[in-house]
């Protein structure tokens, strides 16, 4: 009998696996992946790093969660400078002097503010959309260019029907500052984030290529408590409806040229190209080898046959998940955490503090 049966080698099970060992409990983690470390995981192609679900650039401003996560690898000292590509048109991210200057000609910061504020005198939208708080923000032209159809490509939906709070985490500064974040401490695990993994679990029995949701009668009585990361909708059964996701999709290639774009991620912010981003993951590094490796990302709309990535928090979708998280409050042993269980867009170090909390409060 386990103490602790933990459904998710990503990195909310990984770290609640972590400290339980460190207490004695004895832990079994399964996964329905072939691999650990979830949507961090990294593969070595060609002596490249390659992120397998997605960019994963690990940032925060909190010191004991940077301490937490750097006890098990070395951090690069990589900052994130995407670039925007507008049909050709080239843009610095997140919007700044360079932006502005390159969108309207101009170099000081008051110029920019007051063509921003020129073009939100022309906008009467007054409902807290995704579209109106963008353009109280930086203005239409910019939201037209760099927002919309990148936006309405991501989540499959109209701007407008899409809530501020999906955004509200983009910068928006009058400097000529290309960090994407304003955290204090930020890099990439030297080597890969998939060591990190392989440290987290080390106390664990491990079992992969396990649907929990198809065997749980195998495996519920294996532990005393069972804490579950996967998509809390599907553990009881969609019996209130599907909770909404947006998917992803990704086309990863190796490409004989030491250097393809220059820049570890380019968003493709028009309509009309199907791709969000291609991310060049050399630069995460700072490779140096002869070939380089590229994924396109693709949005897709979600159905219960494929990875959910992002949860949809709209109105309507809160409404479900409550229902719900009533639901699981009734649970006896059951703890539901993580992006998914939590229905929550966390990042890394909201996932990792959110697994640290937890574990104070059942070990």
């Amino acid at each position: 009998m386990y103490d602790l049966l933990i459904v998710g080698a990503g990195l909310f099970g990984a770290i609640v696996a972590h400290e339980a060992t460190k207490k004695g409990k004895k832990c079994l983690v399964i996964d329905k992946r072939n691999h650990i470390g979830g949507n961090c995981y990294t593969q070595n192609v060609n002596g490249i790093e390659v992120h397998m679900y997605g960019a994963h650039i690990f940032r925060t401003s909190d010191k004991y969660i940077w301490d937490y996560i750097s006890q098990f690898t070395e951090f690069n000292n990589f900052i994130n400078t995407p670039i925007a590509n507008y049909k050709g048109e080239i843009y610095n991210m997140p919007f700044n002097m360079n932006t502005f200057s390159k969108m309207w000609g101009i170099s000081k910061p008051d110029e920019a503010k007051a063509i921003i504020e020129s073009q939100r005198n022309q906008w009467d939208g007054l409902e807290d959309n995704l579209e109106n708080h963008v353009i109280r923000m930086v203005g239409t032209d910019i939201y037209r260019k760099l927002v919309k159809g990148y936006t309405e490509k991501q989540w499959g939906r109209d701007c407008k029907d899409l809530p501020s709070s999906i955004i509200r985490r983009l910068p928006v500064r009058f400097t000529y500052n290309n960090n994407y974040f304003n955290d204090r401490y930020q890099g990439i695990p030297i080597g890969g984030y998939t060591k990190i993994f392989k440290q987290l679990l080390a106390g664990s029995d491990v079992e992969l290529n396990v649907d929990f949701i198809k065997e749980r009668h195998k495996y519920i009585n294996k532990a005393l408590k069972v804490i579950f990361t996967g998509t809390i909708d599907s553990y009881f059964d969609y019996c209130f409806g599907d909770l909404e996701y947006r998917s992803l999709r990704f086309e990863t290639e190796t490409l004989n040229t030491s250097n393809y774009q220059g820049v570890a991620v380019v968003n493709y912010t028009d309509r009309e190209t199907p791709y969000t981003r291609i991310i060049e993951h050399k630069h995460f590094e700072f490779g140096t080898q002869p070939k380089t490796v590229i994924t396109r990302e693709y949005p897709q709309n979600w159905n219960r046959t494929i990875e959910p990535y992002y949860p949809i928090n709209d109105n309507r979708n809160q409404q479900l998940y409550a229902k719900y998280k009533n639901l699981a409050e009734k649970e006896k042993n059951i703890i539901f955490g993580g992006r998914l269980g939590e229905y929550k867009y966390y990042d890394m170090q909201d996932t990792i503090r959110s697994a640290l909390n937890l574990t104070k409060e059942i070990l």
